[in-house]
């Protein structure tokens, strides 16, 4: 490692690495050096004094949002805001964008999440495989075969690629899909410190669901679509095996509204549901985790007797490309996790810590929605449209997810 590089790490308080030295190969030295120049370490200044702030919400500042229930809608009214959306897709101006990311480590499952298998009346069914069915249901529909774009991780990007060529994209023209990296965060520990990996680099993790705006320009997806004269794009997780992502109603729904941004949402269950839920703050319209919302607010009623901030924010996202493009360069505010994260120790062993020990950092795709004046909210049942596959028992796990998807289908 030369001079130059153990200076900066002298200078960022980060003297640490300089101990790994005799445990590491010239070849694995070179490697961390690039990954050093790589690093913002201002930004990791700025972001472990985040770590260390205490979070609060200006409760005054907070009012509820309008949203338009699905459910109500008159029969008339839903045909003409359809026909609107029928025609967007129909005329190919409609893309699909799935967040894939993640590892299936809380289902106890090696590899792409995506490549989690359930077992429905249907059949075994992976993950991915259901995504593709929804886009086979359209591409009947609307005689159109839709674009697909995969957000993936460094850490699942090979693995992902590899699986769907393995299963021949299960029947989806694969020169319709494409796939792209979002970017990563090292991770610090409680001292501000990077750490290191087994493999002897820099221990990072992805940027969060927020990373999306500037991964789709830095790839060149952007870029793509205003080639293709695609308008909307809809943007989701691939876990909810009830995701209805082409869906003219809200399309239609959204021009009408003359917004150019907009959610699906369902009720919240009770108040203390783990979901972030919209609301208007300063009067532009927001999500608030839950882990942020005071509990005399999440447990708010109105006069009907419904939760006042019960709109639960189920990663059902539609963007008109321009709003894509006005976000490509955009720095969203980072959220801060705490951790258990295995790391090297100064003496090349790798530790297992039994607590959390390092900060992760995350930006989400919802705090973009502040930089608009409104957007458009179409609550839809949770029965109909979601059932996600998070933990590996209990609430939202493969086991409640297989029932709802076998209920829709039955």
């Amino acid at each position: 490692m030369n001079k130059e590089t153990i200076q900066t790490l002298k200078k960022c308080s980060q003297e640490q690495m300089i101990e790994y030295l005799p445990y590491l190969t010239e070849e694995e030295q070179n490697e961390i050096e690039k990954q050093i120049q790589e690093v913002d370490f201002e930004q990791l200044k700025q972001l472990y004094k985040l770590a260390k702030q205490e979070q609060h919400v200006e409760e005054k500042t907070i009012e509820r949002i309008s949203y338009v229930d699905k459910a109500k809608l008159e029969n008339s009214q839903r045909a003409k805001l359809e026909e609107i959306g029928k025609n967007i897709i129909h005329n190919g101006k409609y893309a699909v964008i799935t967040m894939a990311g993640g590892q299936g480590t809380r289902l106890g499952h090696s590899g792409p999440k995506g490549t989690y298998c359930l077992d429905t009346i249907k059949g075994p069914k992976y993950l991915f495989e259901i995504v593709v069915d929804t886009l086979k249901r359209a591409s009947q529909d609307y005689q159109i075969t839709l674009p697909w774009y995969i957000m993936t991780s460094k850490e699942n990007h090979q693995d992902t690629i590899r699986f769907l060529e393995e299963k021949e994209y299960f029947g989806y023209d694969k020169n319709k899909v494409k796939f792209f990296m979002q970017g990563e965060l090292p991770l610090l520990n409680t001292n501000g410190q990077i750490i290191l990996d087994k493999d002897k680099k820099i221990k990072k993790a992805a940027n969060g669901n927020g990373g999306i705006y500037e991964a789709i320009e830095s790839n060149g997806i952007l870029e793509e679509l205003k080639k293709q004269d695609i308008e909307w794009i809809f943007i989701n997780s691939m876990d909810n095996v009830l995701c209805n992502f082409v869906d003219p109603l809200l399309i239609g729904l959204t021009i009408a509204q003359n917004h150019k941004i907009a959610s699906k949402s369902v009720a919240k269950a009770e108040p203390k549901e783990r979901a972030g839920v919209f609301c208007k703050m300063n009067g532009k319209p927001k999500v608030i985790e839950y882990t942020e919302l005071p509990d005399e607010m999440a447990e708010e009623r109105d006069e009907n007797g419904e939760l006042v901030y019960g709109e639960l924010h189920i990663m059902l996202n539609l963007f008109h490309r321009s709003i894509l493009e006005d976000l490509a360069d955009v720095k969203l505010p980072y959220h801060v996790a705490f951790k258990k994260s295995g790391y090297l120790n100064e003496k090349g062993q790798y530790i297992e810590p039994e607590e959390p020990n390092v900060y992760k950092f995350e930006a989400f795709i919802f705090d973009a929605f502040t930089r608009y004046d409104d957007m458009t909210i179409l609550r839809v049942k949770r029965e109909e449209e979601f059932a996600p596959v998070k933990n590996r028992t209990g609430v939202d796990s493969p086991e409640t997810a297989t029932a709802l998807y076998n209920a829709r289908y039955q």
